[in-house]
């Protein structure tokens, strides 16, 4: 599945999300969603999402 499409993720969803201060280093954070914070159907950076940690960031990975 991929992490650009809305209809792929929901709440309680596990995935991993790259921060905005780690854009440039890739390095990836692994979570559980509680919102989604992108509107659009789908984003070629992949949905914004907030974590249950708090964390916001894109998703690019699922599961």
């Amino acid at each position: 599945m991929s992490g650009t499409q809305r209809a792929n993720i929901h709440p309680g969803l596990e995935v991993k999300i790259v921060l905005k201060e780690h854009q440039r280093s890739g390095t990836l954070t692994a979570g559980i969603v509680k919102d989604l914070l992108t509107n659009s159907p789908n984003h070629p950076h992949g949905i914004k999402v907030r974590l249950e940690s708090g964390a916001v960031g894109r998703v690019k990975v699922i599961g």
